[in-house]
């Protein structure tokens, strides 16, 4: 009789034949953090430059863009990212555990939490006794408030709101802040796309599933702009590209 494939026996194989590690290992691990092994990297690699090839080496209406992990934080203001990227965080007062609110409601009553205020999951979380800690079965939570997922840094040698930026959460916008640049620099016009490559950080409250959802990952994304009324008949070609 065939043994049900784990997510356990998976990252087990993963780590025995050299795809993935676990990162910082003699050191007891770091959450949500891996390493690719030998096999792991070129199996990575390949995917990449498939990808790469497939979507930019092959058509002459897509170019290629490697944009800084780092950029200006008014980038961030600009597309919503400071003021709206967040996930609603609630803390155990028993536990001491962090959870994703929306997560912890829907787990426990089935119902969707998608586009709730702090405000009404914290008035469901207080008033539904089947929603508890996953950890001790409390039922004390501190009132649900926004975490913002973008990981803040500063550069230079002085920490202050001055000097404050961010670790990109997605690749998007450094194509969206080229636009100009590389319609100035090369010969595309509208429709064209712009295709990167490159990692991306968020501060995930609750990270986990293997390197399915980590706070350090790869994109790989091509935004394609199109003139306006022809946007359905794009999604349609791009949909059938896809997944043919």
């Amino acid at each position: 009789m065939p043994q049900a494939v784990t997510m356990d026996k998976i990252v087990a194989f993963c780590k025995r034949r050299g795809f993935v590690y676990p990162s910082s290992e003699i050191y007891g691990g770091f959450r949500s953090s891996y390493d690719y092994g030998p096999l792991g990297v070129e199996m990575k690699r390949n995917i990449k430059e498939e990808w790469w090839r497939s979507t930019v080496h092959v058509r002459d209406d897509v170019v290629g863009l490697d944009a800084a992990i780092i950029m200006h934080p008014k980038v961030w203001e600009a597309s919503g990212h400071t003021a709206t990227f967040n996930d609603m965080l609630v803390e155990s007062r028993t536990s001491g555990r962090r959870y994703r609110a929306d997560h912890l409601i829907e787990e426990a009553t089935g119902a969707d939490a998608e586009g709730m205020s702090a405000e009404e999951m914290t008035k469901i979380i207080a008033e539904d006794d089947r929603i508890k800690d996953p950890v001790d079965g409390g039922r004390d939570f501190a009132p649900v408030k926004p975490f913002n997922l973008m990981f803040e840094t500063y550069t230079g040698p002085v920490k202050g709101p001055e000097n404050v930026v961010y670790l990109r959460p997605e690749t998007a916008q450094g194509i969206f802040v080229n636009f100009k640049n590389v319609t100035q620099t090369t010969r595309v016009k509208v429709p064209f796309g712009i295709a990167q490559q490159g990692k991306s950080f968020r501060n995930e409250i609750t990270p986990g599933n293997f390197i399915f959802r980590t706070r350090e990952f790869e994109q790989m994304e091509m935004e394609f702009f199109v003139k306006p009324g022809t946007d359905d008949e794009w999604h349609d070609y791009w949909l059938e590209q896809r997944m043919d």
